[in-house]
């Protein structure tokens, strides 16, 4: 079986946990790795045996490539994407994709017209406990949803700032906007409230800490999803979904039915980071775009939702469409 190679474009966190994941996968190899801190691309290039980079074009030229997983801030995405596709290397790209829809939308016409296989780190699309839930909900009249993320304010400069990350809505919460897309429908219309109630003293902080959004989706479901990071601490995580006869929950660690007179609690037996890897490789492997659950067209429909809503917080509220993309 010939290996898969595969490059890193960003070196922080997540990547980190992509590569340890990536590791533990037959037939990989990760042979270089980019960031614009030194320091982090020679750590990586140190731990997994490859090279190390502070530009990625230089390694998008240099080296033999069949995959590269960009893992950026939102507003770090420039040509990465582009050049990638370009050069046929497959793109597995962290969500969300961009800080604004132009960019997305550049982006997306590149990988098209390049017909590289491509995926976005949905990866609560990869939950065993998310197959489950799609099934049992297939055929059920979809009234509303409740979602939510609640918790802490991340460590990293960038996320405290609007024009860098989105906030919250964007760059956290936009895994629930994209679950409730997955298993409900598209979302044509939202109208959103945000608020900075508590970290006043963040240095440069420019991000609400608190915000809910109203949801219409094309299938006539309506629904509402909220989100903090006030907290000093973890909380919880979710998508509730429900029907007449049936609620399903779905959280970080499995999933719930709630139905008359019966209760029933899976746990996730798949890591959804882990497989979505699993799953990338595979279809890079063996050229099978259509093993890929969040392909990055799709993932701009998510993005496009999240916008929408920092567009009404920012008007006051009033409802705003969606782009049908």
């Amino acid at each position: 079986m010939r290996s898969v190679r595969i490059g890193f474009i960003g070196c922080g966190g997540i990547a980190t946990l992509h590569m340890n994941n990536l590791s533990r996968i037959e037939g990989v190899e990760l042979v270089a790795f980019c960031d614009v801190d030194e320091g982090r691309a020679n750590a990586a290039a140190e731990k997994f045996k490859g090279v190390a980079y502070t530009d990625h074009r230089a390694m998008l030229a240099r080296e033999r490539l069949d995959a590269v997983y960009i893992c950026l801030p939102p507003n770090a995405h420039t040509d990465q994407e582009i050049l990638a596709a370009q050069a046929g290397v497959a793109v597995f790209v962290e969500k969300p994709v961009a800080r604004t829809l132009d960019k997305a939308l550049e982006v997306r016409e590149a990988i098209q017209k390049s017909g590289v296989i491509n995926a976005v780190g949905y990866h609560f699309r990869y939950f065993d406990g998310t197959e489950i839930a799609q099934e049992r909900l297939r055929g059920k009249t979809i009234g509303m949803v409740m979602g939510y993320w609640m918790g802490g304010l991340p460590g990293t400069y960038w996320w405290r700032r609007l024009e860098m990350s989105g906030g919250q809505i964007v760059e956290q919460t936009t895994h629930i906007f994209d679950l409730a897309r997955y298993l409900v429908g598209e979302i044509v219309q939202v109208s959103a409230a945000t608020a900075l109630r508590a970290l006043h003293d963040v240095p440069d902080l420019n991000v609400p800490d608190v915000g809910v959004v109203n949801v219409w989706f094309q299938n006539g479901a309506v629904g509402c999803i909220a989100n903090t990071c006030l907290l000093k601490m973890g909380y919880t995580t979710g998508l509730h979904i429900l029907t007449p006869d049936l609620i399903a929950e779905i959280t970080w660690s499995g999933v719930k039915f709630i139905e008359p007179y019966r209760t029933e609690e899976i746990r996730h037996q798949r890591n959804g980071h882990f497989y979505e890897s699993v799953v990338f490789v595979e279809a890079v492997r063996t050229k099978n775009q259509a093993l890929i659950r969040s392909d990055y067209a799709d993932a701009v429909k998510t993005l496009a939702a999240t916008l929408a809503a920092l567009e009404s917080a920012d008007k006051g509220g009033v409802p705003v469409e969606v782009p049908r993309l």
